[in-house]
């Protein structure tokens, strides 16, 4: 069983059908993460008229078809997850908070790998400091063991662990820039982050992230198309028919920020240094 779920998630599954109620660009895994996430997150984001769709579906020998009476509700769902991308999993706190989290635990398996002593051993994490994690140990965690852990390591002799960990738990998250994602600048401020002796592995972040709401199916693409079943039996696919998904199909938007610690950077002694940082970073903004 475990290598019909991997292979409906890479689309190698021999029932199509299958791969296309789980894995595709309008399938049971997108219908249930969007308004769960809407609801959790209180947003109407990620609302749409569910009931329509399935109700409207249509079984073919390889795909799962969307009645021509549907196309509405179906341009309603993927504008609301292009919406819950921009507005909720990329908005730059919650990939701040991100930044944060994935660094905390970035120096914690550095330790780890040192021979750190850490006032309480990390016991849940080492098999996957050791990238040796089964898929068993990989479900045992939760929210709460995670939680349990940043809270302790705030209290750690590590300065930097220590501060990763309560920035998280306190939200005193980095701020952040947008940029256009020179490397030339990225380079630069590392080097000026160095030498003012802020350590730019865990303190300067380039973040950059893309969504492509829709495509259809064309040469380098693996996303399965949206088909409409016409009154007529014809079978059409949705960006042909309806303006607001070809307004969107095979554009990809991208965006890019900065992360850094501010009050960090305004406690730097040397004037020449840190108004170079600062200039730098307001040539960004």
């Amino acid at each position: 069983f475990p290598a019909e779920v991997a292979e409906v998630i890479n689309k190698t599954h021999h029932n199509s059908l299958v791969v296309s109620m789980i894995s595709s660009q309008i399938d049971a895994d997108r219908m249930d993460y969007l308004q769960r996430d809407a609801y959790f997150t209180g947003v109407s984001y990620g609302t749409f008229d569910m009931e329509r769709i399935l109700r409207l579906m249509r079984p073919s020998a390889d795909e799962v078809l969307i009645k021509e009476s549907g196309m509405h509700a179906v341009e309603n769902f993927i504008m609301s997850r292009y919406q819950m991308y921009w507005q909720i999993y990329f908005h730059p706190v919650s990939r701040g908070g991100e930044v944060v989290l994935n660094h905390c635990f970035k120096r914690a398996k550095y330790l780890y790998e040192q021979g750190y002593e850490f006032n309480i051993p990390p016991r849940d994490f080492v098999p996957f400091f050791e990238n040796r994690a089964t898929v068993e140990e990989y479900v045992q965690l939760d929210e709460a063991d995670v939680t349990y852990y940043l809270k302790r390591w705030i209290d750690e002799d590590d300065p930097i662990l220590s501060d990763l960990a309560r920035r998280f738990i306190h939200r005193d998250l980095f701020k952040f820039l947008p940029f256009d994602g020179s490397i030339i600048t990225i380079t630069e401020l590392r080097d000026l982050f160095e030498q003012a002796g802020i350590d730019p592995d865990y303190y300067f972040v380039s973040d950059s992230f893309s969504d492509l709401p829709y495509d259809y199916d064309r040469p380098g693409s693996n996303r399965q198309p949206i088909h409409l079943l016409q009154n007529n039996g014809g079978i059409r696919e949705i960006s042909s028919q309806s303006l607001i998904i070809s307004s969107i199909t095979g554009i990809k938007r991208e965006d890019y920020k900065l992360y850094y610690p501010k009050e960090l950077i305004m406690k730097i002694e040397d004037p020449e240094l840190k108004g170079k940082i600062i200039n730098l970073l307001n040539e960004l903004n």
